[in-house]
């Protein structure tokens, strides 16, 4: 039985085979109409969400299974004390599969080791989003057709930013990536994942301060918020902040193929005159989202599609 913790416990061999049947599930929906019929996934979000429960719950849907659960710790038995361990354990009587959000790290992976069902890790605390980065490169390669041989441009909040982490760690893995890192000197990524990931991992990197000074390079530019709450004071907030909205002005210094992401909810760090933009691609990478939700599923349940 397996679980999905983190991208990395995915090789690059099956992450290819994941994203390839991603793809066909987007090409042959009926296909797969039927294929979890009669079996449940059980969402345990011991936090809020909207995009990443409603994707799990379309995902399943879409198979043809049933979908039970919870949406906040407050309408489950944590708010008697029940511990993950314990619900984890009740839920496999119940469910075939358990997608778990929790604001603790690691509490999904504590949930794996106690579990008779396959776990997925729907984003625990600061640590990991696995199925975000797995939406992240599956909209790449869609809408790249590659992974490899790519200028990538993360902007914002590159600091606390987990899905910004994830992503890196995901792409290395591949051959003649190089970043360019936009952000606030507040909000530069952290030394650990400058010096024991990219440095280590002889990835080229370079970090500017000014979004305009990257765009005419990338192939993807990976947005993220800015976050007022990051700063020490206002007068730097209100200093960088207009750095870091992305409108057609900045646009127009863009590449013609590159494509513009984020992970959503946007605040205002992408003007809402980018979005009818062919390069604007975050409301395609939502969509996309489902499609490799599905495969997923599909993959840890050994569902095999004729």
């Amino acid at each position: 039985m397996q679980h999905l913790m983190s991208p990395l416990d995915l090789s690059v061999e099956e992450l290819d085979e994941l994203l390839t049947l991603a793809n066909d599930i987007e090409r042959h929906p009926q296909k797969y109409a039927h294929a979890c019929e009669g079996k449940k996934l059980a969402t345990c979000f011991y936090e809020p969400s909207t995009r990443t429960r409603l994707s799990f719950e379309a995902a399943m849907l879409n198979l043809g299974g049933s979908v039970l659960g919870f949406s906040s710790a407050d309408s489950s038995s944590a708010a008697k004390g029940e511990s993950v361990s314990d619900t984890i354990r009740v839920i496999s009587c119940y469910a075939d599969i358990c997608a778990m959000r929790h604001p603790k790290e690691g509490a999904p992976l504590v949930a794996s080791q106690k579990s008779s069902i396959p776990v997925i890790n729907a984003g625990d605390g600061g640590h990991q989003h696995p199925t975000q980065t797995l939406t992240d490169l599956l909209t790449i390669r869609s809408l790249k057709g590659r992974l490899d041989n790519l200028t990538i441009g993360l902007c914002g909040d590159l600091k606390f930013g987990r899905t910004v982490h994830s992503l890196i760690h995901a792409l290395i893995r591949y051959p003649n990536i190089r970043f360019v890192l936009i952000s606030p000197e507040e909000l530069r990524v952290p030394s650990y994942i400058r010096e024991d990931v990219l440095r280590k991992n002889q990835v080229p990197f370079q970090e500017v301060e000014r979004l305009e000074d990257a765009m005419g390079e990338l192939d993807i530019l990976y947005m993220t918020r800015v976050q007022q709450e990051r700063f020490f004071n206002e007068d730097d907030y209100v200093r960088m902040k207009d750095f870091y909205i992305l409108n057609r002005q900045k646009m127009a210094l863009a590449r013609e193929d590159m494509i513009v992401m984020h992970p959503l909810p946007r605040v205002n760090e992408i003007s809402v005159d980018v979005d009818d933009d062919p390069r604007a691609a975050y409301f395609k990478q939502a969509q996309y989202g489902v499609y490799v939700r599905m495969a997923l599923i599909l993959t840890l349940l050994e569902v095999g599609v004729c």
